[in-house]
C-alpha cells in the first residue's frame, strides 16, 4: 500500500486532544487518506503502527497541535448598520454568496475549522454549505440556523432575520428554516446593540411566541439559541426550555445559577462591547458605537456571573472570526478576553473545541483529536493551555487532513 493510500503521520509534536488536563509531549497523530484520524498518542507507538502501512512521516519539530477551533457565533454576511449593511442589501444572490465564500475562506485560514452560523440572509448559507462539502470552495464546516427569527420590526429585521408575529407565525417561520436545512434555530427575544429603534432591554416576544419556536424546533430534534440581553426576558425563555443564550448583556447571579442547573449554554461574544476600532473602521454609526461601549461594563459582569455559576460557556466572536483585532483575530481576542474575565486557558480551549462540538451534536467528529474524528487541527508555536495568547502564533491549519494554510511549508512539504 502506498503512502498516498495510508495518509501521513505528524510526529515530533506536543498535542492537546480537546479534553485533557494538559498538553502531552512527544506525540504522534496518524491521518488517514480519508481525512480522518487513524491513531493518536505516544509518538513511537503511532509511528510503529503507521510505518507498517508505509505512511509518510512529517516531523513538526516540537510544534504544538490542537483541534481546529469552533466559533459558535458567526455571520458570514455580517450587516452592521452603515456601509456593511448597504453592501449586503445591495448585493444580488450571486454577489452575496461570493462575499460569504470569501469570509468563509478567511475564517478557515484563521484556524476556525467549524462555524455555527446564527443568522444569514436569502439562504445563501445553505448554498455555501453545499459548496464547501463538495470541496468547490474552502471554508469551515458549517452548522447554520438559516435566518434568525424576530417579531415585526424586531432585532435584525433589517439584516438577517425573518419577521413573524404570533405563535402560528413563529411556528411557520421555524418550519421554513427547517425545510431549508437548518441545523439549529436562532430567535431574537430582546433588543440589542445594532437596532436603532430599540434598547438592549426591549422585550420582543411573548411567551406563546417563544414556546412555539422551542416546541417546534425540539419536535424536529433541533436546539434553539436566543439573541437576548436582559435577565427577565432570558428567565422566561429558560423556563420554557431554551438551549443557549447569545450575548446575555445583563445576566444576574440568580439567572446564571438557573442556567447552570438547567444545562443552558452561554455564548458571551464579549468582543462586541469592546471593539470600537472595528466599528469605526467599518463606518458603524455613532449611536451604535456608544450603545456597544456603554454596554461593556455590565456585559463583562454577566460573563463573570456565568463563570462563577458554572454555566457551560462556548466561544463565539460575532465579529468576523478572521477580522483583524488588537494585532490578532477577533476569535483569538475573544478567547483572551474570556481568560481575562476569569476562565482558565484550558476552559477557554474546551469552550472552543470539545464543548462546542458537544452542543452541535458532533462529538467524535470535530472539536477533538481522537481516532475516527476529522483531522481538523491547527499548529502553534506555543502551548495555549499555558498561555491562551499562544494562539497568536498559529502557523498551519489542517482541515480533513488537508493543509489549507501552512506558513512554513512544513505540513504541505511532508504531504507531497
Amino acid at each position: 500500500m502506498s503512502s498516498t493510500d495510508t495518509g501521513y503521520v505528524l510526529a515530533g509534536c506536543r498535542l492537546w486532544d480537546g479534553t485533557a488536563a494538559a498538553t502531552a509531549d512527544d506525540q504522534g497523530l496518524w491521518v488517514g487518506a480519508d481525512g480522518r484520524i487513524r491513531a493518536v498518542g505516544d509518538a513511537q507507538h503511532v509511528l510503529d503502527e503507521a510505518r507498517a502501512d508505509q505512511a509518510r512521516v512529517i516531523d513538526l519539530q516540537g510544534a504544538v497541535v490542537v483541534p481546529g477551533l469552533i466559533n459558535m457565533h458567526v455571520h458570514l454576511s455580517l450587516a452592521l448598520p452603515g456601509p456593511m449593511q448597504d453592501s449586503i442589501q445591495g448585493a444580488d444572490l450571486a454577489e452575496l454568496v461570493l462575499l460569504m465564500a470569501g469570509n468563509g475562506r478567511g475564517t478557515l485560514h484563521s484556524g476556525v475549522t467549524t462555524a455555527r452560523l446564527v443568522g444569514e440572509s436569502r439562504f445563501a448559507d445553505m448554498a455555501l454549505r453545499r459548496a464547501i462539502r463538495r470541496g468547490a470552495v474552502e471554508g469551515p464546516r458549517i452548522y447554520t440556523a438559516g435566518h434568525a427569527l424576530c417579531c415585526t420590526g424586531g432585532h435584525g429585521h433589517d439584516a438577517d432575520a425573518q419577521e413573524a408575529d404570533g405563535a402560528d407565525g413563529f411556528r411557520r417561520a421555524t418550519r421554513e428554516q427547517l425545510r431549508a436545512g437548518a441545523d439549529l434555530i436562532k430567535v431574537c427575544i430582546s433588543g440589542g446593540i445594532a437596532g436603532e429603534h430599540e434598547a438592549i432591554d426591549t422585550p420582543q416576544l411573548t411567551d406563546d411566541e417563544m414556546a412555539a419556536v422551542l416546541e417546534t424546533a425540539h419536535d424536529w430534534g433541533r436546539k434553539v439559541t436566543a439573541h437576548a440581553g436582559p435577565a427577565p426576558v432570558i428567565e422566561r425563555a429558560v423556563e420554557l426550555g431554551l438551549d443557549c443564550v447569545e450575548h446575555g448583556y445583563e445576566l444576574t447571579p440568580e439567572l446564571t445559577a438557573t442556567m447552570a442547573a438547567r444545562g443552558v449554554s452561554y455564548v458571551p461574544t464579549i468582543t462586541v462591547s469592546r471593539c470600537e476600532e472595528f466599528f469605526r473602521a467599518n463606518g458603524v454609526p455613532e449611536w451604535m458605537i456608544e450603545r456597544a461601549l456603554g454596554a461593556g461594563p455590565r456585559h463583562w459582569e454577566s460573563l463573570q456571573h456565568a463563570i462563577a455559576a458554572g454555566v457551560e460557556i462556548l466561544m463565539g466572536s460575532d465579529m468576523p472570526p478572521h477580522a483583524p483585532y488588537d494585532e490578532t483575530t477577533a476569535t483569538v481576542r475573544e478567547m483572551e478576553f474570556m481568560v481575562d474575565a476569569g476562565m482558565s486557558p484550558r476552559e477557554v480551549m474546551v469552550s472552543a473545541t470539545s464543548a462546542a462540538a458537544g452542543w452541535l451534536g458532533a462529538t467524535g467528529s470535530v472539536g477533538s483529536l481522537t481516532a475516527g474524528a476529522f483531522a481538523d487541527l491547527v499548529v502553534l508555536d506555543g502551548d495555549p493551555l499555558a498561555d491562551i495568547s499562544a494562539l497568536r502564533g498559529l502557523s498551519a491549519v489542517v482541515q480533513g487532513g488537508r493543509a489549507v494554510r501552512d506558513d512554513r511549508g512544513l505540513v504541505r512539504g511532508g504531504q507531497a
